[in-house]
C-alpha cells in the first residue's frame, strides 16, 4: 500500500511540476546581418488566403524577442494547412535606429502543408533580405 501510495504521489507531483508545454507548428526569426545581431522588436503580421483564394484574413500579430524570433505561431493541434503571408513590419525598426531603408515592410508567401514544423526566417538589412524554409 505504501509502495503504491509513493507511486501515486511521484506521478501526480510530476505531472503538476511539469505540464505538457504547448507546440506550435509556425515559429519566424529576423537576423540583421548588418550587425549579424539579431532583430528585436519587430512586429510580424500572420494572414492565411481565404478559401475564395483572392483575400487574406489575419491570424494573429506579435512582436520578435530579444534573440529576434516569434516561435509560437500556429497551434499544432489544429490543422494548418493553407496559403499563409508573415509580414515583417521594419520601418519603424529601422528608424528607431536613424537609418534608412528601402523595404517598409517585407512580405513572405507559403504554403503549409501537412503537420510538420515551418520555421520561416529572414535575414534583413536596411537593403536588402532574404528567406528561406528553416527548420
Amino acid at each position: 500500500m505504501k509502495k503504491l501510495l509513493f507511486v501515486l504521489t511521484l506521478m501526480l507531483s510530476t505531472t503538476l511540476a511539469y505540464p505538457q508545454s504547448k507546440t506550435y507548428q509556425l515559429s519566424s526569426h529576423i537576423l540583421d546581418i548588418s550587425k549579424g545581431m539579431p532583430a528585436s522588436d519587430v512586429p510580424i503580421r500572420l494572414e492565411k488566403l481565404d478559401a475564395d483564394k483572392k483575400t487574406w484574413s489575419i491570424v494573429a500579430e506579435k512582436v520578435t524577442d530579444s534573440n529576434g524570433r516569434i516561435s509560437d505561431f500556429l497551434s499544432a493541434e489544429s490543422s494548418n494547412e493553407g496559403i499563409y503571408k508573415l509580414t515583417f513590419l521594419t520601418a519603424a525598426y529601422f528608424k528607431k535606429q536613424k537609418i534608412e531603408s528601402f523595404y517598409p515592410f517585407i512580405e513572405v508567401v507559403f504554403e503549409i502543408k501537412g503537420s510538420k514544423h515551418y520555421h520561416v526566417p529572414i535575414t534583413l538589412s536596411a537593403y536588402g533580405y532574404s528567406t528561406y524554409r528553416g527548420n
